[in-house]
């Protein structure tokens, strides 16, 4: 019997009995494992061999996970750190104890990510306590990795004291810790052979090797020898390595239709500095200096430099005069500190409305003449406590439009019409407070999955102490509206998390079918 070179190598290498692998084989003709694995299947298909497949999971651990396993966890750093402090009697300041455990950039928003989750205290508004019976010795993602820091072959088995049970580290654990990026999961399909009676028959019968031609080349197609040459056959169906391709983001491609819903609703664009003044910010918007959301709590200031150089005088000046004294008739303003030096300090924006001053002001394209629309999807940061709705940076979805007589209906009607370009019909309306509008209402939709209410943004008619100070003279409506909200209403994610930052679901991510 004739067969080609590679086919007649694996046959003589192979063995009636046992099993042998496709690795094993290539070592032994000197074949690389492709050639034999692509003979392997001729050969099944001729009826020559036997074919067994398995999936054989490695577990390896990356370079932050074996930092971890070799010192601690950053949660369990902070509740060290935090019953040093004496978090466990009495609350202490969040970064105070963030200081004394010592951790690096991304270790922060790590450690205080899983804080929480695991039971080892809470934190909330700047302030962290430390539950006395957490036990860091029973943390199970630490024991996990000093285990497979101490089992060589990665296999997930070892014989020292931390050894955990192979379903309960294959599932929940493994899961957490692949999603964190501490390890690493690696699936290879192994395959081995066994020669058939008709393998062996041909075997014993005796083999000879046909020259073949795997692949054309000029020399063949000008010589004109491709006409005489035997060429090897190909198996299209056989199992190829699987590559993961790289796509836009999901929260990146909602964005980019965010922006074209808007702009064919006859919007244009705004974009301006993630750091600004706190004028900007907070005070051109009427918000009181001494309003607890414009504490450092609240807030991140910036290290260096601290202050803005230079601010308009006398926009500033027209601003100080509505906090200080109101605008119009009725107006009485706050009767609180106002200092400037405050105004001029920086930090990351806590919302786009920034944007909207600058252009309301005339400072970014110059004056603006009604009617107006104008609208953002930037991000903004803040400093919130994490939950599956929160997150410390995330988009907002800015806008507002500028016109005569302007109310509530044409907002709300704005709002219904935005929505349903995105299959979202369901919109309730909620009044609410902000100094910087009236009337104003929150913005509120059915979570598909869960069916509870879900906040989706804030709104309102901006203050007359608010536009006479910037120099507008008619009525102006505005909004902040959540992106990654509107993504949990699309595709029915429960958590934020999920969708991006050092948690994210990269597999969901693939999964998911965008919607347009």
């Amino acid at each position: 019997m004739q067969l080609p070179a590679a086919q007649v190598a694996v046959l003589e290498a192979a063995n009636a009995d046992d099993a042998t692998s496709v690795d094993a084989i290539a070592e032994a003709t000197d074949l690389p494992p492709e050639t034999v694995t692509g003979a392997v299947f001729e050969l099944e298909d001729e009826g020559l061999v036997a074919v067994t497949e398995r999936v054989d999971e490695t577990i390896t651990l990356t370079d932050e996970g074996a930092e971890y396993a070799a010192g601690d966890l950053p949660e369990i750093r902070l509740y060290e750190a935090a019953l040093a402090a004496g978090a466990d009697d009495e609350p202490v300041s969040m970064g105070q104890v963030i200081g004394a455990a010592e951790l690096d950039g991304n270790q922060v928003d790590i450690a205080l990510s899983n804080y929480a989750r695991k039971g080892y205290g809470q934190i909330d508004s700047g302030e962290i306590t430390a539950d006395p019976d957490a036990d860091p010795d029973a943390d199970a993602e630490a024991n996990a990795l000093s285990v497979l820091a101490d089992d060589g072959d990665g296999d997930g088995e070892s014989d020292s004291d931390g050894e955990l049970a192979a379903d309960e580290f294959s599932t929940e654990i493994r899961d957490q810790l692949e999603r964190r990026g501490l390890l690493e999961l690696a699936e290879t399909t192994v395959r081995e052979i066994t020669l058939t009676d008709d393998g062996v028959t041909e075997l014993m019968a005796g083999l000879e090797t046909a020259e073949t031609v795997g692949q054309v080349t000029p020399e063949l197609l000008t010589g004109g020898e491709w006409e005489d040459v035997e060429f090897a056959e190909y198996n299209v169906e056989a199992d190829a390595e699987q590559f993961e391709g790289g796509r836009v983001h999901i929260l990146r491609q909602t964005a980019d239709r965010v922006k074209d819903v808007l702009v064919g609703m006859g919007f244009q664009e705004m974009e301006g500095p993630h750091v600004d003044a706190d004028f900007w910010i907070n005070d051109s918007l009427f918000m009181p200096q001494d309003h607890p959301a414009r504490t450092h709590w609240d807030r991140f200031a910036l290290e260096q430099p601290t202050h803005i150089d230079e601010l308009p005088t006398e926009l500033v000046e027209r601003v100080e005069r509505a906090h200080r004294e109101g605008v119009g008739e009725d107006g009485e303003g706050y009767h609180s500190p106002w200092d400037e030096d405050f105004a001029r300090a920086l930090a990351l924006r806590g919302h786009t409305t920034s944007l909207s001053t600058r252009y309301l002001s005339g400072r970014e394209i110059g004056e603006i003449e009604p009617p107006a629309r104008f609208f953002s999807v930037e991000k903004v940061y803040r400093n919130d406590t994490l939950d599956p709705t929160h997150l410390l940076e995330f988009f907002q979805i800015e806008g507002w439009v500028m016109a005569e007589d302007l109310s509530v209906r044409d907002l709300m009607g704005t709002f219904e019409e935005f929505y349903a370009q995105f299959g979202i019909e369901d919109i309730q309306f909620k009044p609410h407070y902000n100094p910087y509008t009236e009337p104003s209402f929150e913005l509120f939709g059915t979570h598909p999955t869960t069916g509870e209410l879900v906040e989706i943004g804030n709104s309102g008619i901006f203050r007359e102490e608010m536009l006479e100070p910037l120099g507008v003279e008619c009525d102006v409506m505005a909004w902040g509206l959540a992106l990654e909200r509107l993504l949990m209403l699309m595709y029915g994610f429960e958590d934020i998390r999920d969708i991006h930052g050092t948690l994210c679901d990269l597999e969901l991510l693939r999964e998911t079918e965008v919607t347009y």
